[in-house]
């Protein structure tokens, strides 16, 4: 069952019903006396909604890019998201050239990485802060100042001066490099025709994808309205600083956490997995790579040392969502019964990788200790499934991907790591006993 489905934009719809209620098994032989004690795991990361951004320039001084010179940005995707970018029309008022929104598509119809020319995708804009000259070397700088939106420039500006289709002077080549990695390729084409300028340093973007819905579909820009954030700055004077910091603070991590599975065992090791060993077979795999915990828990049922198993969804929409603006973490408690000697071990998927679980380290933690045990929580790898930038995977479960099959033994998820840098654990969830 996938959880993870059916998140709106900064909401959250309904997931599909699923019987999650704690299980215990009969254990007649429990340590006495007993006492209650309460587990809350929260997640409290506070999500970005831009999975990878960046920048981009040319190689001379200034770092334009000239006619007949081009640049390539590297970055991943998942089936739905796009990259979008802007950079100016050097040789005008305030014009920039960026994809419309919410930028390049990158899968076709039927999920199948696009390569290619995609340079139909590019068009012209006026940030609409100052009025039009005629384009060319010797347009004056900054210019007249205008006040009006953002606006697609389509064979004239609002001054009468003509241009050629963006497609004609920057031209855009995807190139899939496999494991959900591209490759886009901007070349200045200008030279020679009416409408030839450099090109200034740029910024680009992709957005998650959570539900079916790109959590920010108009990073850069919004057709129809002011300009913001810094893209003036690119557009009358190729200066991509402002909008490289704004998009910086939009760029990071988003990922819900599956509902937890928590376990009160005693006498044992802990049941949930081991490092340095394969995935048992036992519903680890189910709960790393799609955030279903009843097959694990279904299985610890009432085998020896087991006293108690529990599966926590949210309330309402079953996985624990990140911070989304001002709309707080989710949030699961249970109240169990514990004895001297018992502890305690969870996991809990992160969301938006291929197969990475947050678990409780080497024999989980006392069950009688009180207060914030999130330090006791490590991130690991299954090794069950070939991993890709988290939340940018074309084979990851919660993204409508099949997952790549491999089999390496379960190891914490070093970070850095190869794709990205993760905050703290403590900066993604929070692990009380009360």
């Amino acid at each position: 069952m996938n959880y993870f489905q059916n998140i709106s934009r900064w909401a959250v719809v309904a997931f599909l019903a699923c019987n999650l209620s704690a299980c215990k098994d009969d254990n007649n032989n429990a340590v006495t006396p007993s006492q209650q004690t309460t587990i809350t795991v929260e997640n409290v990361l506070n999500s970005k909604p831009l999975v990878e951004s960046g920048t981009f320039q040319g190689t001379g001084s200034p770092a334009v890019i000239l006619p007949g010179q081009m640049v390539s940005i590297s970055f991943s995707a998942a089936k739905g998201e796009a990259i979008t970018f802007a950079t100016m029309y050097g040789w005008s008022n305030d014009l920039f050239f960026a994809p419309a929104n919410p930028g390049i598509l990158l899968y076709d119809s039927n999920g199948m990485p696009i390569e290619g020319d995609v340079s139909a995708q590019i068009k012209l804009w006026d940030n609409g802060t100052r009025i039009n000259q005629k384009p060319g070397s010797t347009v004056n700088h900054p210019g007249t100042v205008d006040k009006q939106s953002v606006t697609e420039v389509n064979g004239t500006d609002a001054q009468g001066n003509a241009y050629l289709p963006a497609s004609k002077l920057v031209k855009a080549t995807l190139q899939y490099k496999g494991n959900s990695q591209f490759t886009l390729t901007l070349e200045n084409i200008s030279g020679g025709t009416a409408n030839e300028t450099p090109l200034s340093p740029g910024v680009w973007a992709v957005s998650y994808i959570v539900g079916g819905n790109l959590l920010d579909a108009n990073p850069l820009y919004t057709s129809g309205q002011p300009t913001a954030n810094g893209l003036t700055n690119i557009a009358e004077a190729g200066d991509n600083s402002v909008l490289s910091t704004y998009i910086k603070g939009m760029t990071g991590i988003f990922t819900p956490l599956s509902p937890v599975l928590v376990v009160v065992y005693n006498g044992i090791d802990n049941p949930i997995y081991k490092t340095g060993e394969v995935d048992r077979g036992q519903g680890l795999k189910p709960l790393a790579q799609q955030g279903n915990a009843d097959t694990l828990a279904a299985y610890l049922k009432g085998k020896p040392g087991i006293k108690a198993v529990y599966v926590l969804p949210a309330p309402g929409t079953k996985v624990l969502l990140p911070v989304i603006g001002n709309q707080q973490g989710g949030m699961v408690s249970q109240q169990i019964s514990v004895s001297a000697g018992d502890r305690i071990a969870i996991a809990t998927m992160y969301g938006f990788s291929n197969d990475w679980f947050f678990a409780s380290a080497d024999n989980g933690v006392d069950a009688t200790t009180k207060g914030d045990i999130t330090s006791t929580i490590k991130l690991y790898d299954d090794g069950t499934a070939i991993n890709q930038f988290p939340g940018a995977g074309i084979t990851q479960f919660n993204l409508a991907g099949t997952p790549l099959k491999e089999s390496q033994a379960i190891a914490e998820v070093p970070n850095p790591n190869a794709f990205t840098t993760l905050p703290a654990i403590t900066d993604i969830l929070k692990v009380t006993l009360q």
